[in-house]
């Protein structure tokens, strides 16, 4: 093996989780003198991979099995018929995953990649690595011991690469990297005339997208992606109270015509934060809210992005910026912002414990105490009172604010100009006791629509495509899974009204009749005679009330229950869509298709579980699922 001058790291990340674990790969190897350029997937030509000596690829799963949109052009280009198995012969490589075992497919992307880059040639330097959420450390749990195992294996391969050895010491742990961003700070004069010419909202769309572009994480959408403002027009509570749940309907209008979506489609809304908490931060941080700023790549060091590509930036707030694009009130920071922490700390104790979360050895109890608690970036702070952690820090380590996406419950037919969401106001108890809701979800319920709020929002392709009118439908959507089906029954019951359409079996749960049962009436009055939800159409409606008697029923039960018309739909060409909770109902749900498939077919498991597995090759088996 010939002198390597680099170790190129690809990421693909959907939320932000495989960008922090390549920047952790790459910070480990400049630390041991192992020059490194880490690039998201996007960034690289993957016509190039073959003049590359080692790649590492930190790759993410999204949905269920997908890649993240930052490796869909690259995969597509691996998949090519033309490239020959010796294509990347010579290439070595290290593939590891950030999935959830809790989904069917985990970890599916880079169990994908892995297998195309063996088939095209390249040699794996070790075994895949699969970190998993559900572990108690997260992905870092499998990230450090994949890690500590690549370090001995290049270093075997080529002591050279390493020169200072393939471990890190206590002394390379206490040299403090330099940030990767700079803040230029600019004269109120460039803010005043440039709002001078623009209208309200304009310059609240400027601050949006000025802040978050400058984001290290990227947070600006392609500008290919429709996005506008909406407003608030109903929000209605659709549970009862004390049910143990909060599930709301929300309704916004467009406040110009033409919002373009279609049913299965999701929305993805960029929420607000607690003003105090802002504040808080501010205060906390000693900072000046007023001041104008522009963040820009900072330094040499192998993260910074190509210099060549320079923008002119225009000038935001410092408080428009943490507002909108640094999330202070709700996520929890990774282990490197205890470790950069900790060099800012000026009392001792303070110093040592964030030197010990941030260490391996640590690694459990900063579990415990971060994750686990869900403590914010603005919990962690104060608790840590003398230590005063410089801005150019704070923009690189807080975690991004992110948008949360939600489920269209609207046909855009039925409902011309509006979207309506259905969303379920989070809010759990940690361990200790400590009362946490969701960011969104809570700051969505708190709105109210005489107010007039704007919110900025991205209209976002959804992984349950739209049916042509004359398929057969079996719609399986327990809980707030029915709020596509809102979509999909009113854009059905429309096409009806025009021609002839299939029909639609639907399978809905949830606790309590009279607690939680998700628009009752809308469900109802399609069930009623000549709806399209109706036997006399071919179709059914067919609720689980899991928790209305002493044995749970869910939404498998009555499947089961009405096996008959399952199969006889899906024996005439029916497609299958699943919506609502990640954790076991796809999974229980596609048990239960086989098993009706093997007993109205007279077929075996195997054959069972073949024909839906040809039924999903075949884009006839959708699922949108979330944690």
């Amino acid at each position: 093996m010939e002198d390597k001058t680099r170790l190129l790291i690809l990421y693909a990340s959907q939320t932000g989780n495989a960008l922090d674990a390549a920047e952790r790969v790459g910070r480990e190897a400049g630390r041991m003198a192992c020059p490194a350029v880490v690039l998201s997937m996007d960034e690289f030509d993957a016509n190039c991979l073959p003049d590359e000596d080692i790649v590492i690829f930190i790759v993410s799963t999204t949905g269920q099995g997908d890649n993240p949109d930052s490796m869909k052009v690259f995969w597509r280009y691996l998949l090519q018929r033309n490239l020959s198995q010796h294509w990347l012969e010579g290439v070595h490589y290290a593939v590891f995953g950030l999935g959830d075992s809790g989904y069917q497919k985990y970890n599916f992307a880079a169990k994908k990649l892995d297998k195309r880059l063996s088939d095209l040639g390249a040699k794996a330097i070790v075994e895949r690595g699969l970190g998993d959420d559900q572990h108690p450390s997260g992905y870092e749990g499998s990230l450090d011991p994949w890690l500590s195992s690549l370090w001995l294996r290049l270093y075997q391969m080529n002591p050279t690469f390493f020169p200072k050895g393939p471990v890190l010491t206590d002394s390379d742990m206490k040299v403090l990297d330099c940030p990767k961003v700079k803040i230029m700070y600019h004269d109120i004069d460039e803010m005043q005339s440039l709002q001078s010419t623009t209208s309200d909202l304009d310059c609240i769309e400027m601050q949006i997208e000025g802040a978050r572009s400058m984001s290290p994480a990227r947070l600006c959408h392609d500008k290919n992606r429709p996005h506008c403002f909406l407003q608030m027009i109903k929000n209605q509570q659709l549970t009862r109270e004390g049910c143990g749940k909060d599930v709301r309907h929300f309704e916004f209008e467009a406040l110009s015509s033409g919002i373009k979506y279609q049913v299965g489609d999701a929305l993805e809304v960029l929420p607000g934060q607690n003003p105090a908490a802002i504040d808080a931060f501010i205060r906390r941080c000693n900072l000046n809210p007023d001041s104008l700023i522009t963040v820009h790549p900072g330094g040499t060091e192998i993260f910074s992005p190509d210099s060549s590509k320079k923008t002119s930036k225009a000038p935001v707030k410092l408080k428009s910026f943490v507002e909108l694009a640094m999330d202070i009130s709700s996520a929890s920071p990774r282990r490197y912002f205890f470790e950069v922490l900790s060099f800012f700390a000026t009392a001792e104790h303070e110093k040592e414990r964030l030197q010990y979360f941030a260490s391996p050895e640590g690694r459990d109890d900063l579990y415990e105490y971060n994750q686990k608690e869900h403590r914010t970036v603005l919990e962690v702070l104060e608790d840590f009172p003398s230590a005063q952690m410089p801005f150019e820090w704070l923009v690189q380590l807080v975690p991004p604010l992110k948008t949360r996406a939600f489920s269209i419950s609207s046909s855009p037919s039925a409902h011309p100009n509006q979207v309506h969401l259905t969303v379920n106001v989070v809010s759990w108890n940690t361990p200790f006791k400590r009362k946490r809701t969701g960011l969104c979800s809570t700051w969505l319920a708190g709105l109210n629509p005489q107010d007039r709020v704007y919110l900025p929002v991205w209209f976002l392709k959804g992984s349950l495509p739209p049916p042509p009118p004359s398929l057969p439908l079996l719609l399986i959507g327990p809980g707030t899974g029915c709020a596509p089906f809102c979509g999909f029954v009113e854009e059905r019951a429309i096409q009806c009204a025009i021609g002839s359409t299939g029909p639609v079996l639907f399978f809905f749960g949830c606790r309590n009749e009279e607690m939680d049962f998700l628009y009752r009436d809308l469900w109802l009055s399609h069930a009623q005679r000549g709806g399209v939800l109706s036997e006399d159409k071919g179709g059914g409606f067919f609720v689980a009330f899991s928790r209305d008697q002493l044995q749970k029923v869910y939404v498998q039960h009555k499947m089961q229950e009405e096996s008959q018309k399952v199969w006889s739909l899906l024996s005439a060409g029916a497609s299958i869509y699943v919506a609502g909770s990640s954790t076991k109902m796809p999974t229980d749900v596609q048990s239960c298709l086989e098993e009706i498939v093997m007993k109205e077919s007279g077929v075996s498991k195997e054959a069972s579980v073949r024909w839906l597995r040809a039924l999903e090759k075949a884009g006839k088996y959708h699922v949108e699922a979330w944690s």
